[in-house]
């Protein structure tokens, strides 16, 4: 199976891009901030109870292998993965060391919050690739990407919903049963079925007196009770309605881990950033900035969000006398920087924002001979596009190829043989991912590119799409695809969209990234400032024809150095104290 080797410096990387391409090196109210913390007993008693379960320790296989049955006993020693943290430096303490794994030793909040403000996270991690309990049976100890943060995951979209960076699940109750049942908690693709077994048994056994169950009442109350509904004794802030109900002594496993995966669902929706009473952001410098201005924060009725962020960029070129957010109206307290959005910020906005009529690299190289402080063209809202700052799309920037031809040498990337649907389909084993029907898959295709294993990359969604083990997502995924690639009718069929898919990743928010590094897919990378280099980079490769099947979109970021410090900037400006 695939390992991994570490990211090479970022110095290094820059050049070997580089060289590839030959480039160049008045007040706000506190509701303009992040709204505070709410205190977990006046979320909705659906939302308590997934969020017991997200931290819930005990539904891994290695709490299976080691408890002697009893699921209420203490392990004698923890899963070595939960010791500790792993960063891009060095090791941080594992918040639930001596235990075994759940959903949120991959997607941190505050659990660091003690030691470094700074260290909050948007349900994400600290780690290039997040590591998972390491088994005899394979040599697997990360997952092939970095964890994708799952604030704002669930928001309503204009394309169906799909979830995980290739679309793997069309629901967030298939994500959660999957993880549970899946790698990520130890389990191998032939123990589903008794993975399933062990967490309804724990739902069945659990006495509700571990630190746990008592964090979120006192006494604590068992899962069995809670999930009934219908005990006198349950505190009335933990009486779910009737529709998470179950009695789950006489239900199926099947039954009582899907009513597990809708209370977590309901957990997972209500995580969202700041947004005041209409429903419309209000947490960063950049809302903060908008609501100065008198600006909208969201499109009109039956406006898309594209055609929103271009009239706002003409709303915003128009304002002769623009009013600046500035540190003295407040402070950031989970961020190490300053409130404000000033002329740096709009500078960057415009960047942004912006779109050029012509495909060309000399367009700006021309006008920047004539006038040094003219704006690139960043055409980022193409696929990140405000008021959510993504389009729940998929799009191929270039991080696999450039991952891979870092080890490989340039052009190793374009070399792969990568088959077509027959081929892909019919050897199944040789190129896709391992699944209960598959268990001995390689996953060739969705693992981290290293020296060890030539040959060996992350193609994305491609190893999703017309994948006859993953049935669930495949309609939402034909809509989105064949959208993006303009094939309509008889045209989107299988075998003409899958080859255009390779590399495609689905599109990350950009809001509050301050609290989601390390960046890309890959994680590859820890500053904005590297990100935007590695856009430049591969926006010049896309323009010589050099990207492997490239998102169009790339060849219209027409950028340079010049722009970085803006840029940066304004994504700053997008941060916000989430907690």
């Amino acid at each position: 199976m695939t390992t991994w080797l570490p990211v090479p410096p970022i110095t290094a990387l820059l050049l070997f891009l580089a060289s590839a391409v030959g480039v160049t090196s008045d007040s706000v109210t506190a509701s303009a901030q992040s709204a505070p913390p709410t205190d977990a007993d006046t979320d909705p008693p659906e939302v308590q109870l997934g969020e017991r379960l997200f931290l819930e320790t005990r539904f891994a296989q290695f709490f299976f292998a080691n408890s002697d049955g009893d699921v209420n006993g203490p392990l004698t020693e923890g899963d070595p993965v939960m010791s500790e943290l792993q960063t891009t430096g060095a090791p941080l303490p594992g918040p639930f060391a001596g235990q075994s794994m759940n959903c949120r030793q991959c997607h941190l909040v505050d659990e660091l919050k003690d030691i470094s403000p700074f260290d909050v996270r948007t349900y994400a991690d600290f780690a290039r690739r997040s590591p998972i309990p390491g088994l005899e049976s394979d040599s697997q100890t990360t997952t092939p990407r970095n964890a994708p943060p799952l604030v704002n995951a669930s928001l309503a979209r204009d394309v169906p919903a799909v979830f995980h960076f290739d679309g793997e699940f069309s629901t967030i109750e298939g994500l959660v049963i999957g993880t549970f049942t899946g790698r990520n908690f130890g389990w191998q693709p032939t123990q589903v079925a008794t993975a399933t077994a062990h967490i309804a048994s724990v739902i069945r056994g659990d006495d509700g007196n571990n630190d746990l169950a008592q964090s979120f009442s006192s006494p604590g109350v068992p899962y069995r009770v809670l999930f009934l509904g219908t005990d006198p004794s349950i505190p009335p802030q933990l009486l779910i309605p009737v529709q998470y109900r179950i009695d789950v002594a006489t239900a199926t496993d099947d039954q009582v881990l899907s009513a597990v995966a809708a209370v977590v669902r309901a957990y997972v929706d209500s995580l969202r950033f700041s947004t005041d009473d209409t429903g419309q952001y209000n947490g960063s410098p950049y809302d903060a900035f908008l609501i100065k201005n008198d600006l909208p924060r969201s499109p009109d009725p039956g406006e898309t969000n594209l055609a929103y962020s271009q009239r706002l960029l003409g709303l915003i070129n128009g304002l002769a006398k623009p009013k600046f957010v500035y540190p003295s109206s407040g402070a950031f307290e989970l961020h190490d920087q300053k409130f404000k959005f000033g002329p740096d910020e709009l500078a960057g906005l415009k960047i942004f924002f912006s779109q050029p009529h012509v495909n060309s690299a000399s367009l700006l190289a021309l006008n920047r001979s004539r006038n040094p402080l003219t704006r690139g063209f960043g055409n980022c809202v193409a696929c990140h596009t405000p008021p959510n700052f993504t389009d729940f799309r998929f799009h191929n920037t270039g991080a696999s190829q450039v991952e891979y031809d870092m080890i490989f040498g340039s052009g190793a990337f374009a070399a792969l043989d990568i088959p077509g649907l027959a081929t892909r389909n019919g050897h199944f084993d040789s190129f896709l991912p391992p699944s209960p029907a598959h268990p001995n898959a390689t996953g060739r295709f969705r693992s981290a590119a290293s020296r060890a294993n030539p040959g060996y990359t992350d193609l994305g969604v491609w190893n999703i799409f017309a994948n006859p083990d993953t049935p669930n997502p495949q309609a939402s995924l034909t809509t989105i695809l064949c959208g993006l690639f303009n094939l309509n009718g008889a045209a989107c069929t299988p075998g003409v969209v899958l080859p255009l898919s390779v590399s495609y990743f689905k599109t990350p928010s950009l809001r509050d990234l301050g609290q989601s590094s390390p960046y890309l897919h890959t994680g590859a990378f820890d500053s904005f400032v590297d990100v935007l280099q590695f856009y430049i980079t591969t926006s010049g490769l896309a323009r010589k024809s050099l990207l492997f099947h490239g998102s169009p979109e790339l060849v219209s970021v027409i950028i340079d150095a010049d722009d970085i410090p803006a840029l940066d900037a304004f994504l700053q400006a997008l941060n916000e104290d989430y907690d």
